[in-house]
């Protein structure tokens, strides 16, 4: 194998043209991700994929269309993954991961179909941010069991949440491709420029992944729309920051209910001026509707 040393420039996968491009239009990589991340059978692995519509995917606020990208499939089996890329996080996003996996399921049930040949549902997000702050864990699986016996379940629908700045490279884990895999996702695209990690090389499907990745395999038109893209999220995401510190910098002076909810008030002004639309400001400040009618 040629080992190569010139630093090279990645983008990012996680933004929507890469995300896209990788898992999006490529069965077999999407496939090895799968298998890797989802918590299949160990003798049901995903065998081929068909692409699916995104015919079931919910209306989205204008703020969410800057950080969801999604990618639909069904295997052999007749199972139906969901995969999703978030870039910021909400307490929201959770129903709304739960809504499209129970359309998912609901969407299967055609006319003259019985209820025995709907198909379990997987539903894999991948957050770009930390939302359980209180626990180390990066793999949060979720499933509907029975209260008192985890092993009687209905194995309708699973959900798969990854926090992907929870993870580290040298973190002990049982699949070796799920840690490729998510090295891959972490770090590429991180610098300007990467000398590849050999160890991500190795892998046939991470290689791969890596070649698309590539600045050099975008046209001129491609690299425009990925540099308009991800200068628009990172100022998004830099108001959001900025609106947070913010608050809790108001709120520790204030040191009372009253002064912090004055603060709430002032955050959503601030965010309205910076151009973020009503559900964002509401749903960053838990203001309601009739609270910034008097805002106006």
């Amino acid at each position: 194998m040629t080992l190569i040393t010139n630093p090279i420039r990645y983008l990012d996968p996680k933004f929507d043209l890469t995300f896209k491009r990788l898992f999006g239009n490529n069965p077999r990589l999407l496939k090895s991700f799968l298998n890797a991340l989802l918590p299949l059978p160990a003798d049901a692995p995903i065998d081929t994929l068909e692409y699916l519509s995104g015919e079931h995917a919910p209306d989205l606020p204008s703020f969410e269309k800057y950080s969801i990208v999604d990618v639909k499939c069904k295997d052999t089996k007749g199972r139906i993954f969901t995969v999703e890329m978030q870039l910021s996080w909400a307490e929201s996003f959770k129903k709304r991961l739960v809504f499209g996996g129970c359309q998912a399921f609901v969407k299967q049930l055609g006319r003259g179909i019985n209820y025995s040949k709907l198909q379990p549902v997987y539903a894999l997000a991948l957050v770009n941010e930390i939302f359980e702050h209180d626990s180390d864990e990066f793999y949060h699986h979720y499933k509907f069991t029975h209260q008192s016996d985890a092993n009687c379940e209905l194995g309708c629908l699973e959900f798969v949440l990854v926090e992907l700045p929870k993870f580290k490279a040298e973190t002990p884990i049982e699949k070796e491709l799920m840690g490729l895999w998510l090295q891959f996702m972490n770090e590429t695209g991180k610098s300007e420029q990467q000398i590849p990690d050999l160890k991500l090389q190795s892998n046939p499907d991470i290689s791969e992944a890596m070649t698309q990745m590539q600045e050099s395999a975008f046209n001129v038109a491609e690299k425009e729309s990925y540099d308009q893209y991800t200068d628009k999220w990172r100022t998004h995401h830099t108001m959001l920051n900025d609106a947070e510190e913010k608050g809790k910098a108001e709120g520790k002076a204030e040191g009372k209910a009253e002064g912090k909810a004055e603060g709430k008030f002032e955050i959503a002004k601030s965010m309205k001026a910076k151009g973020l639309d009503n559900a964002m400001i509401m749903e960053l400040t838990g203001l309601s509707v009739a609270d910034l009618s008097k805002l106006y």
